[in-house]
């Protein structure tokens, strides 16, 4: 079996097709919401990713086929004055778990963020999504806070 992780090219159709393809699949999984993504996205990406100098995905391919996706971008923590990366998306097809391909694209991720001198690598997880909590827990990840007694840190949005 061939596994390979690189970086997506935005402006390359294939990765752009592959890309939608893996995000689509997610967004479809209770995980990812269980609903189709929009065609304005699928239309729209890619180009849209493209003008962000701060983001970065990574693809993993097994035998050829695309299995794996992870959608970064780069922010900045104001108590460590220093860039982090963070996380948007991990998207394993159902097909290809098992594989360790989540930790094949965290170590790719940390590499990334070594290079950029980053104090750190943070990511949301659904609190149901326990298969994908223990992967994190087994690449270092833990619940945030700035003090046990404070409690832990909340991922709060507000849609507009």
């Amino acid at each position: 079996m061939s596994i390979n992780v690189r970086l997506i090219d935005y402006t390359d159709t294939s990765d752009a097709s592959d890309l939608i393809h893996l995000l689509s699949s997610y967004a479809l999984d209770p995980m990812g919401g269980g609903d189709a993504l929009p065609d304005f996205v699928k239309q729209n990406l890619a180009d849209s990713l493209a003008k962000l100098p701060h983001a970065f995905s990574l693809i993993c391919y097994v035998d050829g086929k695309p299995a794996a996706l992870s959608n970064c971008f780069e922010a900045f923590s104001t108590f460590s004055c220093a860039p982090l990366i963070n996380i948007h998306d991990i998207i394993v097809l159902s097909e290809f778990r098992g594989l360790g391909l989540s930790q094949k694209l965290l170590t790719k991720i940390e590499e990334i963020a070594t290079n950029k001198n980053c104090c750190k690598i943070t990511l949301e997880v659904l609190s149901a999504n326990k298969i994908a909590q223990k992967s994190y827990e087994k690449f270092g990840f833990a619940p945030y806070s700035l003090d046990p007694e404070a409690g832990q840190a909340l991922f709060w949005q507000k849609k507009l």
